[in-house]
């Protein structure tokens, strides 16, 4: 039984058997180009921390461990990465991990030794994944959950004995992710007849995406959707607008009560040391010019980081009862 990051709410079990989770870590391997070492860098309650101990067991080896118990320091990694053992050596990394790790040179040097580094539990921005390119690492995005035994999708292609589609697509094609195959577990112990796991073989997620020519691209969480004035502002697409700017190193886009509205578009942002704080109206205008004037966030804050829940995810509920 693996615990869900709770970011909907109350943390539930999913349940695994042996076939489920061997079924991924092979399918990982055979995409990677063969088993290899690995670093555990991700807490091991976490299913992509789990894993990653799967995996390496699978290889016949134990992963070099980095001791999270005080944070995340992107200057462990030198020595780490230099005792993984193996023709190929991997990584998993959480999007705020790599963002760090990308300030640190030393870090960046050993990094790039790697096979590969995947990086998921929540959305890589495309600033992000475009410095970690530039810089010459060998990133792979990754998606899925605990429900999947973790990441069944890289970069968009499903991994193999694998299944997605989308459900109930609107006029442009998006609509609600839905994930089966040999990775998926039974069901939630703590919950056994929740309506994700009501077909057999799927489960349906609480995320926007849309598929072109086999490509999953997700947009964002149905149960996160801003609805202001009647319209709806999905958070990930106005966060990968304000990323764009150069003064901001991280954002994260909630609704917050509004009596005109219903809801009003509220960002917060993570300036990047050393940047000056970007006006309000900048950052209105920006996101206006791509996204609408309905997209652009009537309420910004500064702040010096962002809540997380689970492995890398922004609590955006927290946010929300911080800033109504």
């Amino acid at each position: 039984m693996v615990s869900t990051s709770g970011t909907t709410g109350t943390p539930k079990g999913a349940v695994h058997t042996v076939d489920s989770l061997r079924a991924s870590a092979d399918a990982t391997a055979r995409v990677l180009g063969g088993p290899g070492g690995w670093l555990l860098a991700l807490p091991p309650h976490h299913i992509a921390g789990m894993q990653v101990m799967l995996r390496s067991l699978a290889a016949g080896s134990m992963p070099v461990v980095i001791d999270l118990r005080g944070g995340f320091d992107p200057g462990d990694l030198p020595e780490a990465i230099d005792r993984i053992a193996g023709p190929r050596r991997y990584t998993s990394l959480v999007p705020a991990q790599l963002r760090r790790a990308l300030d640190h040179p030393d870090a960046v040097a050993a990094l790039r030794g790697l096979d590969a580094i995947l990086v998921g539990g929540s959305a890589t921005s495309p600033e992000l994944l475009g410095r970690a390119v530039d810089a010459g690492l060998s990133i792979v995005r990754t998606y899925g959950m605990s429900e999947t035994a973790g990441g069944c999708v890289y970069d968009g292609v499903a991994l193999p004995g694998t299944r997605m589609r989308i459900d109930d697509p609107d006029e442009s094609g998006v609509g609600r992710v839905a994930l089966g195959g040999a990775t998926l577990a039974l069901g939630y112990r703590s919950v056994p007849d929740h309506p994700a796991f009501a077909e057999p073989g799927w489960f349906r997620t609480d995320d926007l995406g849309v598929i072109v020519d086999g490509v999953l691209r997700v947009v964002g969480r149905a149960d996160e959707a801003v609805s202001s004035g009647g319209l709806t502002v999905v958070p990930q697409v106005v966060e990968a607008v304000i990323d764009e700017l150069d003064a901001v190193a991280e954002c994260a886009v909630f609704g917050v009560p509004d009596e005109t509205l219903g809801e009003r578009v509220a960002a917060a942002l993570v300036v990047r040391a050393g940047a000056p704080e970007p006006a309000p109206e900048t950052v209105r205008t920006h996101v206006a010019e791509r996204l609408g004037r309905h997209a652009a966030p009537r309420s910004i804050v500064i702040v010096p980081d962002l809540p997380l829940r689970g492995p890398g995810k922004v609590d955006r509920r927290a946010l929300r009862r911080r800033f109504s």
